[in-house]
């Protein structure tokens, strides 16, 4: 019997549809969410408050929330920021699917579509999204 190896392990399409297909609809219910209440009111997991402090001990920028506003793809994803948000996740093994694909708007002030829309892990998301609700930055979206 042979072991899986997901480094050398082909990528099979049906798979990655279906992992499409989850983080498309999380993105959707969220969407739906933020439509009947305002992200200020909204408590994503129970363990926002958690998120919310290590987020501002690991990244002291986010303890300004407009810097939540505008997420930069290329500085989270560079080899620095993979290895902050690396650290970061890590701490959060705990929560089922910390580690699922999932999409996050990288403009606070824009709904889900293909220039403002990128690929991050679920604790990134919560992470990012805590901060916004908590500044009111998706309040906008209540009543859409």
């Amino acid at each position: 019997m042979s072991t899986f190896n997901a480094e050398t392990a082909e990528n099979l399409e049906d798979i990655e549809k279906q992992f499409a297909v989850k983080a498309v609809h999380q993105a959707e219910t969220y969407w739906n969410l933020l439509t009947k209440i305002k992200g200020s009111k909204l408590k994503l997991t129970k363990y926002d408050d958690d998120i919310y402090d290590l987020l501002v001990e690991k990244f002291p920028e986010f303890k300004d929330p407009e810097y939540a506003r505008s997420i930069n793809e290329d500085e989270m994803k560079s080899k620095t920021g993979k290895e902050r948000w690396r650290l970061f996740c890590e701490e959060f093994k705990h929560i089922e699917d910390y580690n699922f694909g999932t999409l996050l708007r990288t403009k606070s002030d824009s709904e889900y579509d293909q220039e403002t829309t990128i690929f991050v892990v679920r604790i990134q998301f919560y992470a990012i999204e805590i901060v916004r609700n908590r500044a009111g930055q998706n309040d906008w979206i209540y009543g859409k």
